[in-house]
Parts: C-alpha cells; structure tokens; sequence
C-alpha cells in the first residue's frame, strides 16, 4: 500500500467532515437504517457500525476524539 500524506489543514478538514456526517448518520438513524441496508446488501453493518467507524477515521486524523465517546439520541 502506498502511503498517502494530507496537509495538516487537510486532516483537519477530512476530520471535521467525517465527525459532521457521524452526528448527522446519529440525528436521523430510523430514516437511514433500511437505505443503508440495501446499499451494503443485508443488515451485517448498522448505522452504529458506520458511526464507529466515522469515529475512529475522525479520531485518526487528529480529531477531538469527542464522537468516540457520546452517545446517539
């Protein structure tokens, strides 16, 4: 894999977006539960799953690390 280096503005920017769309994902679950579940072919990855993950990626561009820890409503 060839390593791939972002600007440190970049990062920050890519974190900002990811740990937007993790609270949006969160504000709306019931609505994009069943579009989610077609899109990925079947029920095996939730709108928990893609928050977690949104999360982590966020945390791993240096994000304040907040999603990791609050819960949805």
């Amino acid at each position: 894999m060839t390593p791939v280096w972002l600007s440190a503005e970049d990062a920050i920017e890519l974190g900002e977006m990811l740990e937007f769309l993790h609270d949006w994902v969160g504000y709306i679950p019931g609505v994009l539960t069943e579009p989610l579940a077609r899109f990925v072919g079947g029920d095996g990855y939730r709108i928990e799953d893609l928050q977690a993950d949104l999360a982590r990626f966020a945390f791993l561009l240096g994000g304040d690390g907040e999603p990791l820890f609050r819960t949805t409503p």
